[in-house]
């Protein structure tokens, strides 16, 4: 049985470009990474991570936009919670726009817990 994916469409003059969900959440994911201060992901209730992006609620097919992004972390103790989020928050949204054109509506920080490690 083949899987239901989301994928973003970017209506372009000779076609259009589709972009997946587990793309943006895999060019999302990559850039909380390697913000200071992020210690971990976490995935909302009972979700994956990939949940992150949702086109069904959010996105129309022809935008070329996100709307939301969802990102739930863990922050290394001792680091100021708000710096973290909002350079999640940059970082999420210039990696998604450099390289899907697309342009982030919000980048949504969630953080669930600190870590000493």
């Amino acid at each position: 049985m083949a899987e239901s994916k989301e994928y973003m469409t970017l209506p372009e003059e000779n076609g259009s470009i589709n972009i997946s969900e587990e793309v943006i959440a895999a060019i999302a994911v990559g850039a909380v990474r390697e913000v200071e201060g992020v210690s971990g992901m976490m995935t909302s209730l009972g979700g994956s991570v990939t949940d992150l992006v949702n086109n069904k609620k959010n996105a129309q097919k022809g935008t070329r936009g996100v709307k939301k992004l969802d990102l739930y972390l863990t922050v290394r103790y001792g680091t100021p919670i708000p710096e973290v989020a909002e350079n999640a928050q940059k970082a999420v949204s210039s990696a998604v726009e450099a390289m899907t054109g697309c342009s982030v509506e919000a980048v949504n920080i969630h953080v669930g817990g600190v870590t000493t490690a």
